[in-house]
């Protein structure tokens, strides 16, 4: 099975012209310059920037890049994986310089060209989205089971390349709140939570044809079962919707296939959204504290849409109809749905508890 491009070539492009400018940006940042090679090194100040190299896959995404940033911003040296020449090259030319960053192409179908990519590098943030050209949505159910493929191949990976010793991955918050619902539960006077404890029903997203859902939530569970397997390191990250300056144009295929099924997430109070910066943020900050406290699963997000005026914003943002998000309450609603309430109380305790750079949504390279 081939792994799918991961952007759209239009799509490509935009993007890599905001990393260039992040990287242009980046250049005058006043911080220390790693070496890019630095693995036969015995002395302590190298053995310290050794750590500080890890990798992204697919970092020419919208919240990769974002993650590049940040990682930039905490003095990481950052390895770029692509999955094609033509990106490789552009990245080439605009990485000459800048001792921080280098692009390698890798195919994330090749548990071996992975490896090779890893090499030397201490962590990987696996934060790949996929798009199928042929499908309306851009994510079908052919791309579910990519995505699950491109987790074990990852993890393998990891697995298997000596240097390194922790992975963050990128789920989703769809991989948690997509519940059986029980009529029984309705009368009672609390409200049930979704926490990073809970998964969606596999079963339900097939049926409704949820198929991001799916493919997150199949894809971080192969991932836990070949952590569990290996022994290695592993944190996942749920994240609302991401959001930020003109997300859905900078980021359209994952926007609209997690929108499938909005109205219900309005109504059961599940339907959340993150800023992109904040989100790579959360990556950086989780993966630092992975060799103290951090562990399992943390649910991201910073909104919940609960109002016709949020749903509205919302809709304005992703050029689609208000009633698309959050229904017609004009007319009377057929199915009740119960209410559930997000909690992202253990992600909220690790980072109140774990020193790290503030985040200010101003503080952006691009």
């Amino acid at each position: 099975m081939g792994i799918a491009r991961l952007q759209e070539r239009e799509e490509d492009h935009e993007l890599l012209q905001e990393l260039h400018r992040m990287l242009v940006a980046s250049a005058g940042q006043d911080k220390p310059h790693l070496p890019q090679k630095r693995f036969s090194s015995k002395s302590a100040s190298e053995d310290d920037s050794e750590e500080k190299l890890v990798c992204v896959t697919s970092g020419v995404s919208f919240l990769g890049i974002a993650v590049v940033n940040r990682l930039l911003l905490r003095g990481y040296s950052v390895r770029i994986i692509v999955d094609n020449s033509v990106d490789f090259e552009k990245l080439r030319e605009m990485t000459t310089g800048n001792v921080n960053v280098t692009a390698v192409m890798a195919k994330l179908a090749d548990v071996e060209s992975l490896s090779q990519a890893f090499q030397g590098c201490r962590g990987v943030f696996h934060t790949s989205g996929f798009t199928d050209p042929a499908g309306l949505s851009g994510y079908t159910k052919f791309m579910a089971e990519i995505e699950v493929k491109a987790s074990e191949n990852v993890m393998r990976a990891c697995a298997m390349t000596p240097s390194v010793r922790k992975c963050v991955l990128t789920s989703s918050l769809l991989a948690c709140v997509w519940q059986e619902q029980d009529s029984s539960q309705n009368d009672l006077s609390t409200i049930p939570v979704i926490n990073h404890d809970c998964w969606s029903n596999e079963s339900l997203c097939r049926e409704k044809k949820l198929w991001y859902a799916l493919g997150k939530l199949r894809a971080e569970k192969a991932a836990w079962t070949l952590a569990k397997e290996t022994g290695l390191k592993l944190t996942t990250i749920c994240p609302g919707l991401i959001t930020g300056p003109e997300f859905c144009s900078r980021n359209p295929t994952a926007t609209i296939a997690y929108l499938k099924g909005a109205q219900e997430m309005y109504q059961c109070g599940v339907l959340a959204t993150v800023d992109v910066m904040r989100l790579a943020e959360v990556h950086v900050s989780v993966y630092e504290a992975m060799n103290k406290s951090a562990f399992g699963r943390y649910i991201c997000f910073d909104q919940v849409i609960e109002t016709e005026k949020e749903a509205e914003k919302l809709a304005r943002e992703t050029s689609m109809s208000k009633n698309k998000i959050c229904g017609n309450y004009e007319g009377t609603c057929s199915v009740h749905h119960l209410r559930y309430e997000l909690s992202n109380k253990k992600l909220t305790n690790l980072l109140s508890s774990t020193p790290r750079s503030c985040y200010n949504q101003n503080q952006q390279l691009y």
